[in-house]
């Protein structure tokens, strides 16, 4: 196990509390959008001349649009429930980082505008006016912030740091100052569909060499379908599962669910992210757009279901927002939730027997699971409650013989972050990004100490994607993240597979004629 251990000493907390570091991560900011990125989600293209003007309009907007916002910025009492809460706190010892008082570089604006103490004895209750320097601290310390409400479950008023940080970053869009990031992959979404820029060429290129991956591996034709109009699903998947590992091998996983299954289903070109990032940027008329999307292609395809792939936040939207968005979706079959989660489709088959595994396919891993932010959350699985905790779990146990949770106060409702989401999946942040992941790593490097676990699985992008790039950095693999469906994928004994025919004793000549055959 030696070899598996990092930088963290031994025995570490996952949950110590660092000495304070003043203005550790001041000069830490994310890359600026350019004015092509401003524009294109109806942005001013770079900081308007009379934006502190504009800053308070809009946030006198906001205040009267979201009653919430203004509860948040009147309730706090200090109480310091969260001080210790927030992952970045953790990792980088900055206090502009306790969830507290980033909320409080907004805070103090709202009192100085928007309350009769702040606009006449300021210095009484902490109000600033909104100069330049505070703005500067808006957009360094609300970009390392990854939404994931974690501080929230903590807060005894309930005050949500998520909500602040949305609403801080769209008063920010909205004078011209944006971050490049985000903005830039929704532009994206508007213009291709997706988050990567993949045309649908590039698309059906990746599915045709999926398609021949798994009938080598399986021999079954296992199909990937694109734009099939009439199909009964519809799956809107995150674009990262048609470029790179783990994510690839979860779409080969639903490939193969959707097969025993029997379903027809299709992706589509048109729709083809699941993620919707304005969520980050707090810009609902962006989310609705990007919603749409999703909304037209079910209708050009005539679809009767809607099921999302492995996305934390692109669940969080579905789940709670799409029929705001984009509904009502009367024209889907209301007898099947709207929208369903793939995890919920699988769980479904299993309970209903439909689905076998064998479970020694995946004896080479030693096994945890990380609970992403935003399904843990803001979101559920299945009508019981807590089934966004369980339903994954319960996957997994069936996929894998060594499986082991981490410790309670790191994982479901009090999940650590993975310290990559809310837009903050971006090399200029990397610093943030692995001072911010050193919790959850800590917690993993307990697990691993105490039964030997080798492998990290999640249900969600950006939670991939994030520990790819972290993993090596506290002594594990690269690869060492893993799909949730990906082990489906290993474990699944389909219908007429090779995998089937071994376990049922037939010999290799036999199984190497038989797929010839086919």
């Amino acid at each position: 196990m030696a070899n598996l251990m990092g930088s963290i000493p031994d025995e570490a907390d996952p949950l110590e509390i660092p000495a304070l570091c003043e203005g550790a991560m001041a000069a830490l900011r994310s890359f600026p959008a350019k004015p092509e990125h401003q524009t294109a989600l109806g942005f001013p293209g770079e900081l308007v001349e009379n934006w502190q003007e504009k800053a308070i309009e809009k946030m006198g907007d906001l205040l009267t649009k979201y009653r919430s916002l203004k509860v948040y910025m009147d309730a706090c009492v200090k109480c310091g429930a969260c001080t210790d809460k927030c992952h970045y706190f953790l990792g980088t010892g900055d206090p502009k980082n306790m969830p507290v008082a980033r909320q409080n570089l907004m805070r103090k604006v709202y009192r100085r505008y928007f309350t009769f103490t702040g606009k006449h004895l300021p210095w009484l209750v902490g109000a600033e006016d909104f100069s330049k320097e505070v703005l500067d601290d808006w957009y360094t310390y609300f970009h390392q912030c990854s939404q994931c409400r974690r501080c929230s479950v903590y807060c005894p008023f309930g005050i949500d740091t998520a909500e602040i940080s949305m609403a801080a970053r769209e008063i920010m869009d909205s004078i011209g100052q944006g971050q490049k990031y985000s903005n830039e992959i929704i532009g994206k979404v508007f213009k291709i569909g997706n988050n990567l820029g993949l045309p649908p060429k590039a698309m059906r290129s990746t599915l045709d060499d999926v398609e021949e991956d798994l009938k080598t591996e399986t021999g079954l034709d296992i199909r990937l379908p694109l734009d099939e109009e009439g199909a009964d699903i519809m799956l809107v998947t995150p674009s990262a599962d048609l470029f790179a590992e783990p994510h690839i091998q979860g779409l080969m996983g639903y490939a193969k669910v959707f097969h025993q299954a029997g379903v027809k289903w299709t992706l589509s070109s048109y729709a083809s992210e699941a993620a919707n990032f304005a969520m980050f940027i707090g810009s609902y008329d962006n989310m609705r757009e990007v919603a749409l999307r999703i909304r037209k292609a079910a209708e050009d395809l005539k679809v009767r279901r809607l099921v999302f792939g492995e996305c934390g936040h692109a669940w969080r939207v579905a789940y709670s927002f799409l029929n705001t968005l984009a509904g009502p979706f009367d024209l889907l079959d209301q007898n099947h939730p709207v929208p369903q989660h793939i995890c919920e489709f699988t769980h479904d088959l299993m309970q209903e027997g439909k689905l076998r595994f064998d479970k020694s396919k995946n004896d080479a891993y030693r096994l945890t699971f990380h609970d992403s932010c935003n399904v843990a959350r803001a979101s559920r699985m299945d009508p019981t409650p807590g089934g966004q905790f369980e339903i994954p779990r319960a996957i997994l146990r069936a996929t894998c013989n060594h499986y082991f949770d981490m410790a309670p106060d790191t994982i479901k409702e009090a999940t650590l972050c993975c310290g990559g989401g809310g837009g903050l999946l971006t090399d200029d942040l990397m610093d943030l990004r692995m001072k911010g992941a050193s919790p959850r790593m800590r917690a993993m490097q307990e697990v691993t100490r105490e039964h030997g676990v080798t492998h990290l699985a999640a249900i969600c992008a950006i939670c991939k994607a994030q520990f790819t790039k972290v993993l090596p950095a506290y002594g594990y693999r690269a690869n060492g993240i893993l799909s949730v469906h990906q082990m489906v994928s290993n474990a699944i004994v389909l219908d007429g597979s090779i995998q089937q025919r071994e376990l049922n004793g037939e010999g290799a000549a036999a199984i190497e004629t038989a797929v010839a055959a086919s």
